[in-house]
């Protein structure tokens, strides 16, 4: 059965890629275009893994994975945060820290090995 993971991200352009190298990779991939109902998202289809954008309108990639490392029924589902910020890395120091951090502009193999490894835990 095919791993499956959700995008959160309000670039289509890196959704897309995104998608686009995961799926090649044997993983099944859906996404939001922001955080407004991810939660519901991830309650509904309950995905292996999340990768979620740091900065977007509204709520955050941060504040999404507080909310899901600090709730019961998901907090073991692992979190990637995603961001081109410098001082991204204090995340993973935040109460309900994400499980990895990818940096923008991220490679292939780099998504891949951070995917892996969290889907491995």
């Amino acid at each position: 059965m095919c791993k499956k993971i959700l995008i959160v991200d309000d670039n289509e352009l890196i959704v897309e890629v995104m998608s686009y190298i995961l799926i090649n990779s044997g993983y099944e991939v859906s996404s939001l275009a922001n955080g407004e109902h991810v939660i519901e998202e991830v309650q509904n289809t309950r995905p292996d893994l999340l990768i979620l954008d740091a900065n977007m309108p509204g709520m955050d990639g941060r504040d999404i994975c507080k909310i899901l490392k600090l709730n019961k029924e998901t907090m073991r589902t692992p979190v990637i945060i995603c961001s081109a910020e410098d001082d991204i890395d204090a995340t993973l120091a935040q109460d309900g820290a994400p499980d990895d951090i990818l940096h923008k502009p991220f490679d292939m193999t780099a998504l891949i090995n951070k995917v892996e490894v969290q889907l491995a835990a």
